[in-house]
Parts: structure tokens; C-alpha cells; sequence
């Protein structure tokens, strides 16, 4: 269970550092050209993998809709947006409010998989929302920036794929649907990288092509895989808290690499949120009995 651990803190020290070289790509990138260059070897490298280990690439007609959906919103929209706040955002306040997703999620699951709203995970939520309020409101005096209102974008858009996700039900191979969700999004920003540029220059500098490159596969390649497989091996509720150690990992490599100062208003807030979306998923998953439900959508 040790090793499970270490590889679990691994992948979020490796993710919560996305949010500092994704700043650093969007500075020689632009984010419609950039989305697309990682999903295109984020697709090699799976596709890489699938041949190496000699997989099934198939999937039922019946989940071709949620899978292509999966692809639009959760792969898509999500990686552009990300990258387009990333353009003006500052990437530890950006990190903090990604951190609001396992209360998103939560909340999205009462609407959609019909599941019921407790009081913690109103409290919790409520809790984790004060906090993201408190940097931006405190830190930033209430100025809501083009790239803040992306990055929540980035955020309500990977809720809403987890919860995708959740609807198809569980399955003994996740790689497929996270295969063809890639496949389908690379395929849904090819428009856009046309419409966007009438001529497409790709002369960058070997650096930038190597953090291209890298980030990509470690990032959403290996570390997803790597995930996933150790999922098996924890609880859920576990490998939860190791993802709110994100915002954390990106303040201490911004400071490292930026030389970014973390400011006692973001550790503040990051506390409110890691104590919300604490109170509000510890034990998710599990049956509510003992708890207050406020509210269930009639089926």
C-alpha cells in the first residue's frame, strides 16, 4: 500500500505542476494550437500503449454518444479553456479554484445520476466556495479576469465529464473510454485550429518543443494510466485528499521555477477550500445513512 501512495503523490505532484509549465506553453503557444499538439501525442502515446499491450480499441454503439459528449466537454473544451485562462490567470489562483471540483461534481451528481444532497456537502461546498471567493475577492479585490472565468469553465467542464463518466457505469477498462474521448476531442479541435490560423507556423524552439512533448505524455498519458491502475488499490475517499494537495504543489513549484511569491491570502484560501471539499466528499460513495439529505430529484 506504500508504493500505492507514492504513486498516487507522485501524479499529483506531476499534475499540479501543469499548472506552471502550462503558463510557461502559453507564452509560445496559442492555446487552439497548443490543445491540439498535446492531444495529438497524447493520442500516439495511448495509442503506443493499446498496441504494446494488445488491446481491444472497440467500445459499444450505445456509449458512442456519452463517449463522443466526453470528448466535446471533457477533453476538448476542457484542456482549451485551460489553457486560454492560463494566458492571464495566475496559475496558483487557477489551481485553487480546480480544487472546487470534487464539490462541483457532488452537486452535478444530485441533477444528474439523481443522487442526494446532504447538509455536509452543502456546508463543505459552501466552505470550499468562501475560499476561491476569498482569494480572488480579497486578493484580487472581486476582479473576475477573462482568464479566471476560463479556468472555472476548465472546471465545471471536467465535473461535468467525471459525472459523464459515472453514468456510463463502472468498467474494468477506463482506458478505452479515455482512448476514444482523446481521439474524439483531437478530432473536435481540428476546425478550430483551421478557423483559427490561415497559416500554421511550427518553428519553435527545441525546448519548447521537449516541454510540449513531455508534459503531455507524463502529464495526461502516463500519470492517468498510472492513476487509475492505483485506483484499484485505494480507497476513493483516499486518493481524493491526495488530489487536494494540488493548489499546494502548484504554489511550491511556481515559487521554484517562477520564482512566483505565494501570498498568505492564497494559503488562506487554500485552506477553506482543502477543509470544504474535505467535509464534503469524505466518505462519498458511501450509504447516506446518518445523514441530513436536504434534497433528492424525484425520478
Amino acid at each position: 500500500m506504500t508504493r500505492t501512495y507514492i504513486l498516487l503523490f507522485i501524479c499529483v505532484v506531476v499534475w499540479g505542476s501543469n499548472f506552471i509549465f502550462g503558463a510557461i506553453l502559453v507564452n509560445t503557444f496559442h492555446p487552439v494550437l497548443l490543445t491540439t499538439l498535446r492531444l495529438l501525442f497524447i493520442n500516439l502515446f495511448f495509442l503506443a500503449y493499446a498496441i504494446m499491450c494488445k488491446k481491444d480499441l472497440y467500445i459499444e454503439k450505445n456509449e458512442m454518444k456519452s463517449v463522443l459528449l466526453i470528448g466535446v466537454i471533457g477533453v476538448a473544451i476542457n484542456q482549451w479553456s485551460f489553457y486560454e485562462g492560463l494566458q492571464t490567470a495566475d496559475p496558483t489562483t487557477a489551481a485553487l479554484i480546480l480544487a472546487l471540483t470534487p464539490v462541483m461534481t457532488s452537486i452535478l451528481a444530485v441533477f444528474i445520476l439523481n443522487e442526494p444532497l446532504t447538509a455536509k456537502l452543502v456546508i463543505g461546498g459552501g466552505i470550499a466556495t468562501f475560499g476561491v471567493f476569498f482569494v480572488i475577492g480579497v486578493g484580487q479585490r472581486f476582479v473576475f479576469s477573462e482568464g479566471l472565468i476560463w479556468i472555472f469553465i476548465t472546471m465545471l467542464s471536467f465535473s461535468l465529464s467525471i459525472v459523464l463518466i459515472r453514468k456510463l457505469g463502472n468498467r474494468d477498462d477506463m482506458f478505452l473510454i479515455t482512448f476514444f474521448s482523446s481521439i474524439f476531442g483531437f478530432l473536435i479541435m481540428l476546425p478550430f485550429l483551421t478557423f483559427t490560423f490561415s497559416h500554421i507556423t511550427l518553428k519553435y524552439s527545441i525546448e519548447s518543443w521537449s516541454l510540449l512533448i513531455v508534459t503531455a505524455i507524463l502529464m495526461h498519458g502516463i500519470c492517468t494510466l498510472v492513476w487509475n491502475n492505483q485506483l484499484r488499490k485505494a480507497q476513493a475517499s483516499t486518493a481524493a485528499m491526495f488530489l487536494n494537495l494540488e493548489p499546494f504543489v502548484t504554489m511550491v513549484v511556481g515559487y521554484i521555477i517562477l520564482q512566483k511569491s505565494v501570498t498568505a491570502i492564497q494559503i488562506i484560501g487554500a485552506v477553506f477550500i482543502v477543509c470544504g471539499v474535505y467535509i464534503a466528499t469524505f466518505g462519498y460513495g458511501k450509504k447516506s445513512r446518518g445523514q441530513k439529505v436536504l434534497f433528492r430529484k424525484a425520478t
